[in-house]
C-alpha cells in the first residue's frame, strides 16, 4: 500500500509527485490517458510560478521548451496598439511541454496510466479506491488532482453547483517557422470593439506559436462536433477580416490538435478536504481563465501540502492548515477572474487600459 495515492496526473498531480519524491514520501499516480496523450493548450508562468518549479527541475529544462515574455501589448480589432506594459519575467510554455519535463522526474514504476479510478466510499475514516472496477485499495492519503470536473470531488460533495463561465476558448499551437519569425517574444492580445471577443498570440520558439479565442457564449457559438473543420470555419467566420497578422495565423493553421476549452467554475468552494481525501489544484480550486495563475496555484497547492506532511502532524490538522493557508490567495484569484472576464465583456472604449490578463494577489 502506498502511503499516498495521487489521482491524476496533470500539472498538479504530477507537481505533487515531485514534491513527494523529492522529500522521500512514499507515493504512486494513477492517470486514466495514455502517456503520450499531451493534447491541449499552454500556460503563461508568472515569476513565482518559476521559482517553485525550479525546486523539482532542471529550469534549463524548461526554459529550452518556452520563452520569456517582454511585453503585453493590448490591440484594437484592426491591430492599432491601445496600451502596452513590460512584463517582470513572465514565461509562456505547452501544456505538453510542461507535463513531459514533470513527468520526467518521476520513476517509470511509480505511474500507472491508463488507470481509471474512482471512489466507491470510506472506511474507518479512509477512501476505498476502486481501481479499473476490478480492484480497491486503500492509501493513506488520497490527493485528488483530477481536474475542474473532478469527480472523486462529486462524488464527496454531492450538493456542489457548477456552472458554465460565459467565456469559452479555442486554444491551438502551430509550427510555422514563416509566421513566427513576424512575432517578438511580447503577448500580443486584440479585442474586438463591441467586447466579447479575443485573439491572442504568444510566441514558444522561434517554430512555434500558441494562439487562442477567447469568446463569449451568448453572442458566439462553435459546432458541437469539435472537428477540425468545424474549429477553423468558426474562427474563418468571426476573426477573418481582423488584422492581417491574425488572418495570416488563421489561415496557416492546422486544426486537428485544436483544443475547445469549455470553462466551468464552482458557484462556491468546498472544503478543500474530506477524511483521508485532500484536493488540490483544479480539483481544489477551478480558476477561470483570465487569472493565468492556474499552474502556479497547482504548485504552491503541492508545495505547502508536501511541506505540512513532513512535520508528520494529525492529517486532519495537516490538512486544514493546508486549507487555512491556501484558501485566502485562492478567493483572490477568484475574485480577480471575475473582474477580469466581466471587463472582457464590455466594449472595448469600456474596458480599464493597461489591465494585465494576469491575476496577482
Amino acid at each position: 500500500m502506498s502511503k499516498v495515492a495521487i489521482i491524476g496526473a496533470g500539472v498538479s498531480g504530477l507537481s505533487m509527485a515531485n514534491y513527494l519524491e523529492k522529500n522521500n514520501i512514499d507515493y504512486h499516480l494513477y492517470e486514466r490517458r495514455t502517456q503520450n496523450d499531451l493534447k491541449g493548450h499552454g500556460f503563461i508562468l508568472p515569476k513565482e510560478g518559476i521559482e517553485h518549479l525550479s525546486s523539482i527541475i532542471d529550469i534549463n529544462d524548461l526554459y529550452k521548451k518556452g520563452s520569456f515574455l517582454k511585453k503585453y501589448i493590448h490591440y484594437n480589432q484592426a491591430g492599432e496598439i491601445m496600451s502596452e506594459k513590460d512584463l517582470d519575467d513572465v514565461f509562456v510554455v505547452s501544456r505538453s511541454a510542461l507535463i513531459e519535463i514533470l513527468a520526467n522526474e518521476i520513476p517509470s514504476d511509480k505511474i500507472s496510466y491508463q488507470t481509471t479510478i474512482g471512489l466507491k466510499g470510506f472506511e474507518n475514516g479512509k477512501a476505498n479506491i476502486e481501481i479499473d472496477e476490478n480492484n480497491v485499495i486503500q492509501a493513506d492519503i488520497v490527493v485528488a488532482s483530477d481536474g475542474s470536473r473532478s469527480r472523486i470531488r462529486r462524488k464527496i460533495f454531492q450538493d456542489e453547483t457548477m456552472r458554465a463561465v460565459l467565456e469559452n476558448e479555442v486554444v491551438n499551437i502551430i509550427e510555422n517557422e514563416e509566421l513566427a519569425s513576424q512575432i517578438e517574444s511580447n503577448f500580443l492580445k486584440f479585442h474586438h470593439e463591441k467586447g466579447g471577443l479575443t485573439f491572442g498570440v504568444l510566441k514558444l520558439s522561434p517554430k512555434k506559436i500558441l494562439w487562442y479565442c477567447q469568446f463569449d457564449i451568448t453572442k458566439y457559438f462553435i459546432n458541437e462536433d469539435y472537428t477540425a473543420d468545424c474549429i477553423r470555419q468558426f474562427m474563418i467566420e468571426n476573426f477573418g477580416n481582423w488584422n492581417e497578422l491574425i488572418t495570416s495565423i488563421i489561415e496557416g493553421s492546422s486544426y486537428e490538435n485544436a483544443h475547445i476549452w469549455r470553462v466551468y467554475e464552482l458557484e462556491k468552494l468546498n472544503p478543500f478536504y474530506h477524511e483521508n481525501v485532500v484536493f488540490i489544484g483544479d480539483s481544489a480550486h477551478p480558476l477561470i481563465p483570465f487569472t493565468s495563475q492556474g499552474v502556479t496555484s497547482a504548485l504552491k497547492d503541492s508545495f505547502t501540502l508536501t511541506q505540512l506532511l513532513k512535520e508528520g502532524n494529525d492529517l486532519q490538522e495537516t490538512f486544514r492548515r493546508y486549507e487555512e493557508e491556501r484558501r485566502p490567495e485562492i478567493d483572490i484569484h477568484i475574485n480577480n477572474g471575475r473582474i477580469l472576464l466581466n471587463q472582457f465583456l464590455l466594449p472595448l472604449s469600456e474596458q480599464p487600459k493597461n489591465t494585465l490578463p494576469i491575476s496577482y494577489k
